[in-house]
């Protein structure tokens, strides 16, 4: 009963976010992704632009736009024309980590950009190279790491994303003694790792999942509260050894402040009907992610609750950035 008021409720108010933005869009929308292709932003934005297309008739156009962590592509979609053409693909960096890592933020992200809807969560995953690392177990790892003269080589794919802060909050927890390598992106990374010239890595498990699943890597936990559906096998850190150690990376589309509220609730809505389809869920599953929707006041009040947690890790690992 209350999945049909749902449904019912969300067609209503589709009519009445169509009525108000009945021309748009009228032709193909860009969206930002801040990071590499290749990465798990990349890969689960694409998933959705090719659903958008489908229910909003217009191209869903991805624009990779790089570097400072993420800021410099969100900080494009924050100066667009507020119209509805531009889309960002926030994650919890942009909301929740950079405002505390970076001296100098080229955006406000709680005034200049508005969120319209959650849009996915994925765990990061602890993950080794089979062909490098011996240790089969996170323990076996952390045993291992210690016991190496010059310790590990941790990689992330930049500075200020929550695979950095969790691979030092990692090191701190486990008194590892490790060295963080910032790459462009898990594309990167990853061959890193296969030859051997990277230790470790605690990355989102969608950028890592086919090498998982092709026995080029070793996964050792999940930093997810339970264990993932798609690696029942691996544990989580707390059954690993490592408690107090929950961590998903989670995005979020947002427009300019000023974009018309009529575009952003059509948008909303198109992205909470598309979620709400179980070959989308099972597709997200597939590719190492968690399909999610909310109206544009939830996602706002969920990123303001993960700021709390996150200027304490930050603050924790003694992590800064210019």
């Amino acid at each position: 009963m209350g999945g049909a008021i749902a449904m019912t409720a969300i067609r209503a108010a589709s009519v009445s976010a169509q009525t108000g933005a009945s021309a748009w869009p009228d032709r193909p929308v860009r969206i930002v992704v801040p990071y590499p292709p290749g990465g798990s932003v990349d890969v689960l934005t694409r998933i959705l632009a090719e659903r958008l297309k489908d229910k909003l008739g217009q191209p869903f156009v991805i624009e990779n736009r790089t570097g400072a962590g993420g800021n410099i592509g969100i900080e494009a979609v924050a100066k667009s024309p507020p119209d509805g053409y531009t889309i960002g693909a926030a994650t919890v960096g942009h909301f929740a980590i950079n405002p505390f890592l970076y001296a100098r933020m080229p955006f406000d992200p709680e005034r200049d950009i508005v969120p319209v809807s959650l849009t996915w969560e994925l765990p990061n995953v602890a993950v080794v190279s089979a062909q490098h690392v011996p240790a089969k177990t996170l323990q076996e790892f952390i045993a291992w790491a210690k016991a190496r003269d010059g310790g590990i080589v941790i990689g992330n794919p930049g500075i200020g994303t929550s695979p950095h802060m969790s691979g030092v909050l990692f090191a701190t927890r486990t008194g590892v003694k490790a060295v963080q390598v910032s790459f462009r992106g898990a594309a990167q990374t990853i061959p890193a790792m296969l030859a051997g010239d990277v230790t470790f890595a605690i990355d989102n498990l969608a950028s890592y999942i086919s090498t998982i699943e092709g026995g080029q890597m070793r996964a050792l936990a999940v930093t997810s509260a339970e264990r993932w559906p798609t690696l029942p096998d691996v544990p989580t850190m707390a059954e690993a050894g490592v408690p107090d150690f929950v961590i998903t990376s989670w995005a979020t589309y947002v427009v300019p402040n000023g974009t018309p509220r009529a575009i952003i609730d059509r948008l909303s809505i198109a992205l909470r009907e598309i979620a709400a389809d179980p070959a989308v869920k099972s597709r997200f599953l597939t590719a190492g992610g968690k399909v999610l929707s909310s109206t544009p006041e939830e996602a706002t009040v969920y990123a303001s609750r993960e700021r709390v947690m996150w200027r304490e890790i930050v603050r924790l690992s003694g992590a800064k950035a210019e």
